[in-house]
């Protein structure tokens, strides 16, 4: 049996379509064009309902045939989204006062989507975390009330049936895929304290032991959580709105990660700068981060935090993986001219680099294969429109709105996993009338006055790095590419001129460095306290050796990693006193 042909939903202040594609994206017979404006639009988790909201009432039809499956009088709703099994629809409008209700209108909506019957009316005043999160068979429903979690069992929303009761949670992320249900929660620090986030296994909330993992950090305004596809693990952005070294434009970002078995780690990231971008692999077992003041770095993580392969640095701030978790495309868009890089992740092969410049949308048809474009109002109100491409860079269809007309949203239909199995990578473009854009390649810029004389060899701003495997050999050394190996050889030659450059009249009061081998050789003194005392100075001597290698091999230290290897000369002064006096 054929796959399905996926459904590109298109919505505008021209109105509402569906379109059957890709490649090529034709109006849906079976859907009735909406003309009026609609401003949002959702498919339900599974791809069988779609609903949107036109500033008159809000419809739900099935995506087969276009039958209406309901309608509700609701011309303020401004966001809509459906339960993981269709049985409820949420919608939200904007909190308002009025004379005649000082208190406010209830504007968070739960509704039985078959019968149009109102299930619950709950006050929800901020549009952050709107939306109740449910399990995907429905059994369980969290939201954020008053900085405390409210557990709801099988959509019974008249009783409560658990809560977290924690110090001002505020934000979560409930966990994906099927029981058991898990929740990661944000708490900020206040007075000195740390912020810190939290993983727990519904209905285990509290006690001691209720945490299945627990990682504290400062500086963090806000965080951003993420959860894999097998739920085994979070990726927790944590951010400040201010950078007080003033470095960054941006604030400052960390990168943390939280395993449900109970392993944390903060992401050691090569390069200083904002993280722009962390995105899970489909495959939940691997990580891609977008990080360092442009051109940027992008490198793929291990669920041991370890660098698994680097694509070097690029005009790009954002990552995202096929369906299939088969291929992946880092791209720059928004400030950025809108180059994709399109990466074979099973052999890190480059595929092509189509460039799509003002995009301000970018997502993955579920078949793998293609990809839509959009440039979007109102973060571009001019050159409104979309784009199909295949990975391989060709321009299937273009499509441009009217003039004086805005593009608001596109959207894939959704479809279960396991609906479009994962197809062989191509290499060569994909036959299209409008043919393919590859990024040309990017020249220095030169005065007009010098164009008319040769080319001169010039020094670039930035250091270009070219991507490297950093994967661990059968030998447990990290297999470099070639250009990686070359910077390495510079690197330990320059080392080495610099030692043999060192004058030889240095101050006698230097101590001469005592190897680890010399000086647990003539550790044994007798004194128990004190050979526990050299012991314990040869074991720091020896951790700072490993970290010295570290830095020589181009790893970023920490801080107080950076100080103990400062602390190097004060030790071995102290190992050679208690060698020498004992």
């Amino acid at each position: 049996m054929a796959p399905p042909i996926p459904l590109l939903a298109v919505c505008g202040s021209d109105g509402t379509s569906l379109l059957c594609g890709p490649p090529r994206c034709e109006q849906y017979s079976s859907f009735q064009r909406d003309s009026r404006p609609s401003r949002n639009l959702t498919f339900s988790r599974d791809g069988t309902l779609v609903g949107w909201c036109n500033g008159h009432n809000v419809s739900v039809v099935k995506c087969a045939d276009g039958s209406v499956v309901s309608t509700f009088d609701l011309p303020k709703t401004a966001l809509l989204e459906f339960s993981p099994l269709n049985n409820i629809l949420v919608t939200w409008q904007p909190y308002t006062k009025t004379q005649d209700s000082p208190q406010g209108e209830a504007n968070l909506q739960l509704w039985e989507l078959q019968s149009g019957r109102l299930v619950k009316a709950l006050y929800q005043k901020k549009v952050d975390s709107w939306c109740p999160k449910w399990s995907e068979d429905e059994n369980v429903c969290v939201r954020n009330v008053n900085n405390e979690l409210h557990f709801f069992e099988n959509n019974d929303f008249n009783s409560i049936a658990n809560k977290l009761h924690m110090q001002k949670v505020s934000d979560f992320a409930a966990s994906p895929g099927p029981q058991p249900c898990k929740v990661a929660i944000y708490v900020p620090g206040s007075k000195g304290a740390p912020s810190f986030v939290r993983l727990y296994q519904y209905p285990v909330l509290g006690g001691p032991g209720a945490a299945l993992a627990n990682k504290s950090f400062f500086k963090a305004d806000k965080v951003a959580m993420q959860w894999n596809q097998k739920a085994s693990a979070v990726l927790v952005t944590a951010s400040t709105e201010v950078d007080k070294s003033g470095a960054s434009y941006y604030g400052e970002q960390t990168l943390h990660y939280l395993g449900v078995n109970g392993e944390t780690a903060m992401v050691q990231l090569a390069k200083n700068g904002p993280i722009y971008d962390a995105s899970w692999s489909p495959n939940s077992s691997e990580f891609c981060v977008v990080y360092g003041f442009m051109p940027a770095k992008a490198t793929v993580f291990n669920l041991k935090c370890e660098a698994v392969f680097d694509f070097g640095t690029g005009p790009r701030n954002a990552a995202y993986y096929s369906p299939q978790g088969h291929i992946l495309v880092l791209a720059g868009f928004g400030n950025l001219r809108g180059k994709m890089e399109v990466w074979d992740v099973k052999k890190y092969k480059q595929v092509s680099t189509p460039e799509a410049p003002d995009a301000t949308f970018f997502s993955w048809c579920p078949d793998g294969e293609h990809i839509v474009t959009a440039t979007c109002a109102p973060r571009l109100r001019v050159s409104n429109g979309y784009k199909i491409w295949h990975y391989t860079g060709s321009v299937l269809q273009k499509h441009d709105v009217a003039k004086g007309a805005e593009l608001w949203d596109v959207r894939w239909q959704p479809f279960l996993d396991g609906t479009f199995p994962e197809r062989p990578i191509r290499y060569q473009a994909a036959p299209s009338e409008l043919g393919s854009t590859q990024a040309a390649p990017t020249q220095a810029y030169r005065p007009p006055a010098l164009r008319h004389l040769p080319a001169a060899p010039s020094s670039k701003l930035h250091e270009e790095e070219p991507p490297q495997n950093l994967r661990t050999g059968p030998g447990g050394e990290k297999s470099l590419s070639k250009a990686a190996l070359k910077n390495q050889r510079k690197r330990e030659a320059k080392k080495a001129a610099k030692l043999e450059a060192k004058p030889d009249t240095e101050p006698q009061s230097a101590p001469a460095p005592v190897s680890h081998s010399q000086s647990e050789a003539s550790s044994g003194s007798g004194d128990p306290e004190m050979d526990k005392k050299i012991k314990n100075l040869n074991k720091k001597l020896k951790a700072i050796e490993e970290l010295k290698e570290q830095q020589a091999s181009g790893k970023v230290l920490q801080k107080n990693q950076v100080e103990k290897i400062q602390k190097e000369e004060q030790l071995l002064k102290e190992l050679q006193a208690l060698q020498v006096n004992p």
